[in-house]
């Protein structure tokens, strides 16, 4: 469908960038709308990797401080391991890098679970989702991110059946985070055939 823009102006340009437009798009009726205004919180695109070793039925998520989320609670949170797409970088070596930065893992082999906006009434960013089976060979560093990038994190590793029960009791409220694990949760109750990556049950 048709989208005229008509005007863009930068209202910031730092770590992130606010842009505002002026635009008509093409209805669904055919015709073009009135003009409006739109802003887009252009933050880049990211990567982020579920860790999970199939084996012990273990996930290795990751917690830190996030101040978006303080004032509305709980400030620190758990996530899977992710990062920003930098130019010149795929979202799959952002993916292995991160997994080596933040949880100390070298990973053979990423199997992609899509991309997906997090937040489209008013950003650009898209999150690209992958799955990587881990065993205790894996892990080859101790984590915890980049002094330099101002980061503390914590490794969390927690059992399947905790990961769970932390979805039925609403504890996970990262939204990458909770597409990742229910995701892996309706891989464990799918028959083997209709399984989309069989490394999950591969060591059962």
């Amino acid at each position: 469908m048709r989208v005229d823009v008509e005007a863009r102006r930068q209202l910031y340009d730092g770590f992130f960038r606010l842009e505002e437009v002026d635009l008509r798009h093409e209805r669904f009726d055919g015709s073009m709308s009135q003009p409006i205004s739109r802003l887009n919180l252009d933050r880049g695109d990211g990567a982020a990797v579920l860790l999970h070793d199939p084996e012990r039925r273990v996930v290795t998520l990751v917690r830190q401080f996030r101040y978006p989320t303080w004032e509305k609670g709980p400030g620190w949170t758990l996530e899977l391991v992710a990062g920003v797409i930098e130019a010149g970088r795929s979202p799959e070596e952002v993916a292995r890098a991160e997994a080596r930065e933040e949880a100390g893992y070298d990973i053979d082999e990423l199997q992609s679970l899509g991309a997906f906006y997090l937040t489209p009434g008013g950003s650009s960013e898209r999150i690209y989702l992958f799955y990587a089976a881990v065993d205790d060979t894996s892990q080859v560093a101790a984590g915890g991110g980049l002094d330099q990038e101002g980061e503390d994190i914590e490794i969390v590793e927690m059992s399947e059946q905790e990961v769970w029960r932390a979805l039925d009791e609403h504890h996970i409220i990262d939204a990458k985070t909770l597409v990742g694990l229910m995701w892996l949760r309706q891989q464990r109750i799918l028959p083997d055939d209709l399984a989309i990556c069989p490394d999950v049950n591969a060591k059962e």
